[in-house]
């Protein structure tokens, strides 16, 4: 460590990404990407964008919002798009949060809420979920402080449904609601037909799931104008132009292609279903995921020793050794070969540990 890095930062932990594989030898099922490639439309509008990277994208991103607000049914100026939905997330900690309005979200959840909120000095309380790691609204309702959730929620892919989410929004309408919706297109309901009516809401949505675009880094923010004027006063200060000429126009095909997006889902959801019922046959516990991932566990083949067993045969799931976690394992759902190798690979160690 440099002994130049200021004081504030040098305490920060860093959020550790799921490891990205340098070569082609592994099945990779460890960090929620979707198994298909992007969008034809989707891939043909980004190579046509090549030939103009010697100009500036539009900052406004004013093709993207327009397609994006008719798909999402709200109007242009209640959308932003950022570098992905981590880059949403600070910007909105940024805006929203500090001492004198502190944040509450779930004990067990996306881990990089942490690493945000202690780059802002945003303080934050973690709220246990109950032992099926399902969140109980009742612990946020008139809670006096900006409440972030992921819904479905990570890694355990459960689902509230939206009147759920309105009692949190109704009871706090002194403080943002922010709905992290990164899984909502496989499952559940969007709190997005909610924003005219509580302005309070936040909506996060992510371009790295469910439209296949992990790399291309797209996310966007959803809610009223005035909260959406908020986030662009500090977009415009930091980096107006984040979202590239060929991300932009990636993203406005990935919306339009439609049929190919409902297609990729589809498959998800009956691969998802699938391989939940298999292992629940053998013996594991599944959390009724809605999500394009599973969480796992069974109990005499704990998580963390999956993980490392079906590593050495070139297969990549993640584990999470936490307390709460550690017995757990989770498996993003893979193309329906990748699926089966998995599953025949897992089944088939879990038989000769009990064999032996």
């Amino acid at each position: 460590m440099s002994r130049f890095l200021t004081e504030k930062h040098n305490a920060l932990s860093p959020y550790v990404p799921g490891e990205q594989p340098k070569d082609d030898q592994y099945i990779k099922l460890n960090t929620n990407e979707l198994p298909f490639p992007p969008s034809p439309l989707a891939q043909r509008l980004a190579r046509e964008a090549a030939g103009t990277l010697n100009l500036y994208s539009d900052p406004d991103c004013t093709v993207l919002r327009k397609t994006a607000a008719e798909v999402w049914g709200v109007d242009p100026d209640e959308i932003m798009f950022a570098n992905g939905s981590d880059d949403v997330l600070n910007y909105a900690f940024a805006a929203f949060c500090d001492e004198k309005h502190p944040l509450l979200f779930p004990d067990v959840t996306y881990s990089f809420y942490r690493s945000i909120a202690a780059l802002n000095h945003v303080p934050y309380t973690e709220i246990p979920v109950d032992e099926e790691f399902r969140i109980h609204v009742e612990d946020y309702c008139s809670c006096g402080k900006n409440v972030l959730i992921a819904n479905p929620n990570a890694p355990s892919g459960i689902a509230l449904p939206l009147s759920e989410i309105e009692k949190i929004l109704i009871s706090n309408p002194d403080n943002i609601v922010m709905i992290d919706e990164a899984y909502i297109d496989f499952g559940g309901e969007s709190a997005v037909r909610l924003i005219p009516q509580y302005p309070n809401l936040l909506v996060i949505r992510t371009f790295s799931k469910s439209f296949g675009m992990a790399g291309a880094r797209l996310g966007a923010a959803i809610a009223c104008k005035e909260l959406i004027e908020n986030l662009n006063r500090l977009r415009n200060s930091l980096n107006p132009y984040c979202i590239n000429a060929m991300t932009m126009k990636a993203g406005i095909g990935a919306l339009l292609d439609r049929s190919y997006f409902e297609s990729c889902l589809k498959r998800v959801r009956a691969i998802r279903e699938d391989a939940a019922g298999r292992l629940r046959e053998a013996g594991f516990t599944v959390t009724p995921s809605v999500t394009n991932f599973l969480f796992v566990k069974h109990p005499s083949y704990p998580g963390k020793e999956i993980c490392e067993d079906l590593r050495k045969k070139n297969i990549l799931i993640r584990h999470f050794d936490t307390p709460r976690l550690k017995e757990w394992a989770r498996i993003s759902i893979g193309s329906e070969e990748e699926m089966q190798a998995v599953l025949e690979t897992l089944l088939g160690l879990l038989k000769e540990k009990e064999d032996a």
